[in-house]
């Protein structure tokens, strides 16, 4: 039989399952001997048919501890093989896995775990003191169980668990899962309020990945990079179960920070990455441009300035000049296919950014080097899924047209409504919250403001919560102001930009904790901490120039008036980041009402 008939049969037969499980055994039978699972240089690896032997053994011996279909199974692991295999085993017996942010503190753990009601929690050892402490306050939690090393007094070793119930019938827990059953719960980051458990069946996230491999066509050997939080929607969905689906290669990258060191080795198929990686990325590479010697930095640069001329006309839709045409594919050849291959970024089917606004920009800078990066908009309410730009048609400043299989329309008011087979089944023992999070005639209502373009493209202006009405009674969007602040220059890393009612727009601004300190150096300064740069007069000075050009650029209602350069560093999971890096804006003006205030006086 032909191999690509063969290759569509079977993505078929798994793409077309009733429920995950079923999806896994299929592509652990039909790709058994390829590595599912690996880690950096093969320190560890794991062909699909070991996996599913090696699932079926701790689904049996997770069975042996109670946990069966219906019941929720707790998870705080980095990204390491273990949380493939523990999410599965617990799949496998109809329980319903979540991840905790691993940033959690015990309250936060007890909270989640309460209310999701879980039996049996799997940790590792770096976890588990703060684990056992919020264990204290949850006498329905029956099992703790730790992934690494030996179980201290009052847990369980994985591996004691693992195969302990030899006779468990796996087929028969298969047989009786259901695609309405409840796949996983995604906790919201919490930015207006306790997370809310976020209730996705099978159906669901079938619906998503299916979704997903019609706009991209993963090729046979399709490779991902296991990276971001477990907790969060983009990364069981890229890097979990689109695998499972069509039995793409993970590598687990247990460290996110060295996420860009990971892809000249696994050269992915498919690179999905919040904002700031690709802010970050773009600075280094034109850093490196910079260290380049004056002949080539000089070529490298004429030849990025080509790229974005001929990227702007085609996002214009006018004509690329053959002179220019020309010269970019030169330059492409001898400079940027360079680059791409430097990068790891040589083999990718599709590269996509999400969660947040992403400069324009930081697009334009990477389809001039040849990388078509693409804005996609989703949320955990629908799978991560929602619109993206399809390949052969990206446009920047847009999140592209609905899914295939969603639909999308707006409310009166700008709000985005979704209908799919990808939208939630409601939050968890929250029916208030689920039925206003629905319209009466089923629409998803999902907090964003949104506009569509002529062909259909849809650009996200903000959350409606957080959109700014200013004293004049103008609507703004702090994510495109606080954007086109970060684009202004490298010494900023984040911005947060306040208005609401009050006469003018401020910001706090917080150092780039890269490039700062390598900045500091260069202007020969001694001390370059983030706290001593946030009150040196030349940091400040730079900082005003960044914000006068970012003011340039924007309208003069939106236009920043005064900044407050914050001292440190605004980590993920923090009192001013969800573990996901979204702004948490009441705790930041709570925290910061004196410098906020101080911008006001006078």
């Amino acid at each position: 039989m032909d191999a690509a008939v063969t290759e569509s049969m079977t993505r078929e037969g798994s793409a077309g399952s009733s429920t995950l499980v079923e999806a896994f055994r299929i592509t652990a039978s039909d790709r058994a001997g390829e590595v599912a699972i690996r880690t950096r240089q093969d320190a560890f690896t794991i062909t699909w048919g070991e996996l599913r032997e090696r699932v079926d053994a701790l689904a049996g011996g997770l069975a042996k501890l109670g946990l069966g279909r219906g019941d929720t199974l707790a998870l705080m692991l980095s990204n390491r093989p273990e949380f493939h295999l523990c999410d599965l085993a617990g799949m496998t017996l109809g329980a319903a896995s979540f991840s905790i942010y691993n940033t959690y503190t015990p309250e936060q753990i007890q909270y989640l775990v309460a209310d999701a009601e879980a039996k049996v929690l799997i940790c590792e050892q770096q976890y588990l003191p703060r684990v056992l402490e919020a264990r204290s306050a949850l006498p329905n939690l029956e099992h703790v169980i730790v992934v690494d090393g030996e179980a201290p007094e009052g847990t369980l070793a994985l591996k004691d668990v693992e195969g302990s119930n030899p006779g468990f019938d796996v087929d028969a827990s298969v047989a009786q899962l259901q695609p309405s059953d409840v796949l996983t719960l995604i906790y919201t980051s919490g930015t207006t309020g306790p997370p809310k458990g976020v209730q996705l069946i099978h159906r669901n996230l079938l619906a998503a990945v299916e979704g997903l491999e019609v706009l991209i066509q993963f090729p046979r050997d399709g490779r991902v990079i296991s990276w971001l939080p477990s907790a969060h929607i983009a990364e069981r969905m890229a890097h979990h179960y689109l695998p499972i689906v069509y039995g793409l290669q993970i590598t687990c990258c247990d460290d996110p920070r060295q996420v860009l060191s990971y892809l000249p080795e696994v050269r992915p198929s498919w690179f999905f990455a919040v904002p700031r990686i690709w802010e970050k990325l773009k600075a280094a590479l034109e850093t490196m441009i910079e260290g380049q010697p004056e002949e080539q930095a000089q070529a490298t640069k004429t030849a990025l300035d080509a790229g974005v001329r001929k990227v702007r006309l085609e996002q214009r839709g006018e004509d690329v000049p053959a002179e220019l045409a020309v010269q970019v594919a030169k330059a492409d050849a001898e400079i940027f296919a360079g680059i791409r291959e430097m990068l790891g970024l040589d083999r990718v089917e599709a590269i996509n950014v999400g969660a947040a606004p992403t400069p324009v920009e930081v697009l334009e800078f990477f389809h001039a080097i040849g990388l078509p990066l693409a804005e996609l908009w989703g949320m955990s309410e629908t799978c991560g899924a929602g619109s993206v730009n399809p390949r052969e048609k990206i446009k920047i400043g847009t999140v592209g047209p609905p899914a295939p299989g969603v639909q999308i329309k707006l409310d009166a008011d700008g709000e985005v409504l979704v209908k799919s087979e990808v939208v939630m089944l409601g939050y968890r023992n929250l029916p208030e919250k689920t039925s206003e999070a629905f319209t009466e005639d089923g629409w998803l209502r999902t907090g964003d403001v949104g506009v569509f373009d002529e062909d259909g493209y849809l650009t996200i202006i903000d959350r409606k919560k957080e959109l700014i009405i200013g004293a004049s009674g103008k609507n703004m969007s702090p994510a495109n102001i606080e954007a086109t602040l970060k684009t202004a220059s490298p010494l900023i890393g984040l911005a947060c930009c306040i208005g609401d009612g009050r006469p003018y727009n401020t910001a706090l601004i917080v150092l780039d904790a890269d490039f700062a300190p390598a900045w500091a150096a260069k202007q020969g300064m001694q001390e370059a901490s983030l706290e001593s740069l946030a009150g040196d007069e030349r940091v400040l000075a730079a900082v005003q120039e960044a914000v006068d050009a970012a003011n340039a650029k924007l309208a003069r209602v939106e236009q920043v008036k005064k900044f407050a350069l914050i001292e440190g560093d605004w980590l993920p999971g923090g009192e001013e980041l969800t573990p996901t890096m979204k702004l948490k804006r009441k705790p930041i003006a709570a925290k910061y009402t004196s410098a906020i205030e101080a911008m006001y006086a006078g």
